[in-house]
């Protein structure tokens, strides 16, 4: 496949790497609006460069168009990509809200191209061999997810592109919670209520203008460095967890509990630590659990096998793993915890929202 990338930033660089490194696939063009980043890394991955992303969008050889720009680009780039016929990746998350992710969904289904949202996460070893595990029933039917993710920053980190809210839509709940509202979803499926207190607590962010549903003016809401959230399901199970930028020491821990044992997965490497799963299985006599241990001490692989498996699917010609829907699907919780938190009340998740997929792709479970 021959993609071109729009946004040489970090995870851009991580992507282009990613391409550039297939024996298959081919990186034709990056674009960024920084000239100097954009051909700095066409020099590196042996590529064209330009300052245009619509160049990219409409290029004849382009198949992929990865997205991987401020959130605040991510949807018009990616519905430019769409309509002119190109599978898309788009970075996590899918838009600034609901709304964006909807336009992006509907876009990929009137072109009958295939959109993914960006989230590697589920590319991780231990996640991949915990959802193997719980697919198996190997923890019996799952009771509750408990969960926690967060990083301290960076010197400056409030001077960044993420504390504006026009760039960026939202602070961590957006940022990292949105991975945690994925993978949640993966291992249990949807919920239906969502309750959740975000706090601002040492970063000085910016302010978003939000729309009340009980007035007619605007409230506003300051860019959360901290959200705490309770999610349900329709048959009362819990997903419980907080995503942090005052974590200081960074850290990722995601628990999946069941009735016949438990999956804790620790660490995602580098500054994160080694990644681990801990399988616990209960006994019937009850006591201590007999518990076997994964590490995984490669280096991240996950970005090379969501790239594998998103060509993969392009052409079997069926929905890839987080694909669009899970994207809009994540988008739609993300709404609602912040709705929750601005009123104090559980928020009901209204199913009829729901885009369906375009029936000629089949769905990856």
């Amino acid at each position: 496949m021959k993609a071109g990338i729009v946004g040489c930033g970090l995870i851009g660089k991580r992507r282009a790497n990613v391409v550039h490194q297939s024996k298959d696939d081919e990186l034709i063009i990056v674009a960024d609006i920084d000239e100097f980043r954009a051909r700095s890394l066409s020099a590196e991955m042996s590529c064209l460069a330009t300052t245009n992303w619509q160049e990219v969008v409409t290029r004849d050889d382009i198949e992929i168009v990865i997205v991987s720009t401020t959130n605040k680009l991510l949807m018009p780039v990616t519905i430019a990509a769409l309509e002119h016929g190109k599978h898309v990746l788009c970075e996590k998350p899918l838009g600034r809200n609901y709304d964006e992710a909807q336009q992006m969904v509907e876009a990929a289904r009137c072109a009958n191209v295939f959109l993914k949202t960006g989230f590697n996460h589920r590319h991780h070893p231990a996640i991949l061999k915990a959802h193997e595990l719980c697919s198996q029933g190997s923890i019996g039917p799952i009771t509750f997810i408990r969960a926690v993710y967060g990083h301290g920053g960076r010197p400056g980190y409030d001077k960044e592109w993420r504390a504006d809210p026009d760039l960026a839509g939202g602070g961590e709940l957006l940022d990292q919670g949105v991975h945690i509202i994925d993978l949640c979803r993966w291992f249990m499926g949807d919920f239906t209520e969502a309750f959740g207190s975000i706090a601002t607590y040492f970063w000085d962010l910016g302010y978003l203008p939000m729309a009340s549903s009980h007035q007619q003016s605007t409230v506003r809401h300051q860019l959360e460095d901290n959200a705490f959230v309770l999610l349900r399901t329709d048959d009362g199970r819990v997903a419980q967890w907080h995503t942090s930028w005052t974590q200081w020491k960074n850290r990722f821990s995601f628990e999946v509990f069941g009735l016949a044992g438990y999956l804790c997965m620790d660490g995602l490497g580098g500054s994160y630590g080694l990644e681990r799963l801990f399988w616990g299985k209960r006994r019937p006599e009850s006591g201590p659990p007999a518990e076997e241990h994964f590490q995984f001490p490669e280096p991240d692989s996950s970005w090379y096998a969501e790239w594998a498996e998103f060509v993969t699917a392009i052409h079997e010609r069926r929905e890839p793993l987080a694909n669009g829907m899970d994207g809009l699907q994540a988008m739609r919780l993300i709404d609602a915890i912040y709705e929750s938190s601005r009123s104090g009340c559980v928020v009901h998740l209204d199913p009829l929202r729901e885009i369906k997929p375009n029936p000629k792709f089949q769905q990856k479970s």
